[in-house]
């Protein structure tokens, strides 16, 4: 087990939301007692971060991660060469754009050599990405090109809530034609890997069915009986603990109350709707698949509060503790885990 692994913050979006909700969460003193935290970005845009949220704070620039030792009371921050030092607050922005992927891409290239444990990210925007010529769609495009993975996925958390999708941003009709029985095994070992690696001794997975009832029994559709039982019978001959597929207007209820670790949901919606629900606030997004850990909030770059003091930074500090704590190798937190959070 790490003790005080080493966590990178990346910025997001300079013309965003992201400046302040990082400073409003490093200024915690509670997110610096198990990791040591930096942040990737501009020391200017940080010190008008903590300036406007009226706190006191002081910023370190630092020339390597090791030297991080930040504190509530002192930001540690490194920079990245050869980027625009200025920007504008609440607008689209080229520059913006081209900083914040370069600071996402300097923590990835940290993470993949081995120099943090975790990266955290503030939200960047993919339209201002996409203005500036950026071929990566969003982080975890970037990061999956980076480090070489196969697949990657993202997993909501809120509470007890937990909801590994299946698929993300693809359409509804492109979402119901992904789910096969190969992408949704794929799906449910990938889940399985990562709960153990994170100190489950026996991860409970949920599969959310599909079709309304779970199809009752082939009356509206027939993807559960084709795709994902055939599925959920595979993973179970390899020893995984898994259940379902279980009607999406029941599952929920069911992890929220303890009897699944994790939800695997079909689709981005099927997912992203029960976590904000339950708790919008403290939701946080995880990959899995990845070689390191990476965790970020689950809100955008919000260009119409920017440089108001108005931004919720709730998220960004759920983002840093989680992502701290998975470095360190102890769990998401459930009954059967023997180091629970």
């Amino acid at each position: 087990m790490l003790e005080r692994p080493l966590v990178a913050v990346t910025l997001g979006d300079p013309s965003g939301i992201g400046p302040e909700v990082v400073a409003k969460a490093l200024t915690q003193s509670r997110v610096h007692e198990h990791g040591r935290l930096f942040v990737i970005g501009n020391n200017g845009v940080i010190r008008q971060a903590i300036r406007e949220i009226g706190s006191e704070a002081s910023v370190r620039q630092i020339t390597t991660p090791e030297d991080a030792e930040g504190t509530a009371s002192r930001i540690d921050v490194l920079e990245v060469a050869d980027l625009p030092t200025t920007f504008p607050t609440g607008e689209l922005s080229l520059e913006s754009a081209q900083a914040s992927h370069a600071w996402a891409e300097q923590a990835a290239e940290l993470a993949i050599s081995g120099d943090i444990e975790a990266m955290v990210t503030a939200p960047v925007n993919k339209e201002a990405w996409r203005a500036a010529g950026i071929i990566d769609t969003g982080h975890q495009e970037l990061l999956k090109r980076m480090s070489e993975s196969s697949h990657v996925a993202t997993m909501l958390v809120s509470g007890e809530l937990r909801c590994m999708h299946l698929s993300t941003h693809l359409s509804l009709v492109e979402a119901c034609q992904y789910v096969t029985r190969e992408h949704v095994l794929n799906a449910i070992q990938l889940t399985n890997n990562h709960f153990i690696r994170w100190g489950f001794n026996a991860p409970r997975i949920g599969v959310a069915a599909l079709n309304p009832h779970a199809s009752d029994g082939g009356l509206i559709g027939t993807t559960e009986q084709d795709e994902i039982i055939p599925a959920i019978k595979d993973a179970i001959d390899l020893g995984i603990e898994v259940r379902g597929p279980i009607p999406a207007d029941s599952i929920f209820n069911q992890a929220i109350d303890g009897e699944h670790d994790v939800v695997l949901v079909m689709y981005h919606d099927q997912g992203h709707i029960p976590i904000k629900v339950h708790g919008f606030e403290e939701s946080v997004s995880v990959n899995l698949g990845l070689p390191f850990v990476r965790t970020s909030v689950d809100h955008g770059t919000a260009f119409d509060i920017a440089g108001q003091n108005k931004a919720q930074s709730t998220s960004m500090t759920e983002a840093i503790l989680l992502g701290t704590r998975l470095a360190i190798g102890r769990p998401l937190g459930v009954p059967n885990s023997d180091t629970p959070l």
